[in-house]
């Protein structure tokens, strides 16, 4: 029920002798603006005050701390479609089934702001929050301004509390799909992606750890100059005789030029599968149950492990087995 005396903004202020523009700027995040100092005196008596800003405090009432958040990094590379990316959607059905599954509800917001992050939990009043596709310097940011606990997916290792990053073996993926084009003879091999960081780069360096000389293809992130791309440099990637993709996103996009090409890509999203694609398999559905597992350990104060490794395994299908060049 709304509170005709709840606590409002102008009262946060008066109390710690602030302006209603600083007092504002951190319960939305930006934190550029304001002192570590006095972002936390504010968070204190927020949490204190029991303070939801607005229309918050009128549709959650007694049930905010059960909501869980789910943040996704809206890059531009998706170009505004980042929910039809199929590895995202698979990541996001895995959280939110966990989530709903252990009682929480799960709230779906989409943002190329990290700072977002900590305006937007805090005006729902989330117990804790699920964080995709952000890069290494995002994470240090939450890491050092985030006041609830929360899970990373595929992010950097790195200790700290109240929080817990749930990754998977991908140098080891890189690695398998490697020795496996070896296996067969195949050695003039070529990795693709459009990034040399985070799991991209962990991934091409497990497979160039077992084919040292593979060549790396950085590609365009917008798929209208990655198609121009393509066609521009279809004599080059046509002088291999197998390719590694760093996504499945990817090697779909490949098997397209019609080059005969043995190609092994990374995830084993649903179309992968329809598609006859060797791919690298990662569990999302275990990614999931295992987060939000720590994250709610970490919602009631227990301390929780800081890194953890899931495993990857080869899913060798027919598409791999093209002839040799």
């Amino acid at each position: 029920m709304y509170k005709e005396d709840r606590y409002r903004i102008s009262d946060i202020a008066l109390e710690l002798g602030l302006s209603t523009a600083t007092v504002s700027n951190v319960i939305n995040g930006k934190l550029n603006k304001v002192s570590r100092e006095t972002a936390m005196r504010v968070w204190k008596l927020i949490e204190e005050k029991e303070y939801l800003p607005g229309k918050a405090d009128i549709l959650l009432g007694q049930n905010a701390s059960k909501i869980i958040g789910i943040f996704i990094d809206d890059h531009f590379k998706y170009e505004g479609k980042v929910l039809e990316d199929p590895f995202i959607s698979s990541c996001v059905n895995g959280f939110v089934y966990e989530i709903e599954n252990n009682g929480y509800v799960s709230m779906l917001k989409l943002t190329d702001k990290v700072s977002d992050l900590i305006g937007f939990s805090s005006m729902w009043n989330m117990a804790g929050v699920v964080v995709i596709g952000f890069c290494e310097q995002d994470y240090n940011y939450l890491r050092n301004n985030m006041r609830i606990p929360f899970v990373v997916s595929d992010g950097d290792s790195a200790e700290g509390e109240r929080f817990c990053n749930i990754c998977i073996d991908n140098f080891d993926g890189g690695v398998q799909a490697g020795t496996y084009f070896k296996s067969i003879g195949l050695h003039k091999a070529l990795c693709i992606s459009d990034n040399y960081e985070n799991v991209d780069r962990e991934r091409i360096d497990g497979f160039r750890s077992v084919i040292s000389d593979a060549q790396i293809m950085m590609v365009p992130m917008i798929k209208e100059k990655r198609d121009v791309f393509y066609k521009e440099n279809m004599e080059y990637l046509d002088g291999f005789d197998c390719v590694f993709c760093v996504s499945d996103y990817y090697a779909l996009e490949f098997m397209k030029l019609g080059l005969n090409k043995s190609l092994i890509g990374f995830d084993d999203v649903s179309l992968a599968s329809m598609m006859n694609l060797s791919t690298v398999r990662q569990d999302n559905r275990l990614r999931a149950k295992v987060g939000v597992e720590k994250l709610i350990e970490l919602i009631h104060g227990n301390d929780v492990e800081n890194n953890i490794v899931l495993p990857v395994e080869l899913v060798i299908r027919q598409v791999t087995h093209l002839t040799k060049i």
